[in-house]
């Protein structure tokens, strides 16, 4: 059967566009580690990659073995977004990958676990904030964070697009997950691994952001 042809395409944004990875693991490793579990911002990483911040209290919990204090996830938020409007920077090609994504005629969305307070830090900080505006989705937007489909489906659904017409540009498991869970086309960034673990959960793995452009072409070709 011929793939349905791409009509949309759907960025993540931490891992993808921004590079905020390495600032936001090294703060959340220094406060799980005072509340009793030690990490180091590699763990911290491996563990958490793709959580939603919400998300992350029964884990630690469970770890612990006593909640974690009152308003510790507000706390760690502001903290976040302090850090990430100063220390964020743009993954190499993620501009020039946008741009080849609108020159090719197609429309372009980000779906993130991230709030909208932290992308906007993010976007301002590394200049993207006029590309970007009115076509961000947030996970507080919705029912479920990633690995649930809901910001891609409501990306989708902004765009009037269907889900099988997107092309999901991801780095984490759970966001395979989700743009695979939403019937999704994925393309799973892993600049430093094989890609193995992104294929296993149904992504096409590429290397870097200036592949996008290629595949998005050969996705269009495909289809014609």
């Amino acid at each position: 059967m011929t793939p349905a042809p791409i009509r949309l395409v759907i960025f993540d944004c931490d891992g993808v566009l921004i590079d905020s990875e390495g600032p936001a693991n090294r703060l959340c490793a220094a406060e799980i580690s005072k509340l009793g579990w030690i990490l180091t911002q590699e763990e911290c990483q491996a563990r958490f990659m793709g959580f939603r911040l919400s998300d992350m209290p029964p884990v630690i919990e469970a770890q612990l073995g006593h909640p974690v204090p009152t308003g510790w996830v507000q706390m760690l938020c502001t903290r976040l977004i302090e850090m990430l409007g100063h220390e964020s920077v743009l993954m190499p090609g993620a501009r020039e990958a946008i741009e080849a994504v609108m020159q090719l005629g197609l429309p372009f969305r980000i779906a993130s676990n991230s709030s909208h307070e932290e992308m906007a830090v993010k976007f301002l900080r590394t200049g993207l904030t006029g590309l970007v505006q009115g076509r961000l989705h947030s996970a507080r937007d919705v029912a479920a964070g990633k690995p649930a489909p809901d910001v891609f489906l409501a990306a989708a659904m902004a765009e009037g697009v269907a889900p099988a017409q997107c092309l999901v540009i991801e780095d984490s498991v759970p966001g395979v997950r989700a743009a695979v869970a939403a019937g999704m086309r994925v393309l799973g960034i892993d600049v430093h691994g094989d890609g193995a673990a992104l294929r296993a959960v149904g992504a096409r793995p590429i290397r870097a952001m200036s592949e996008v452009a290629g595949q998005v072409r050969l996705a269009l070709r495909s289809a014609a």
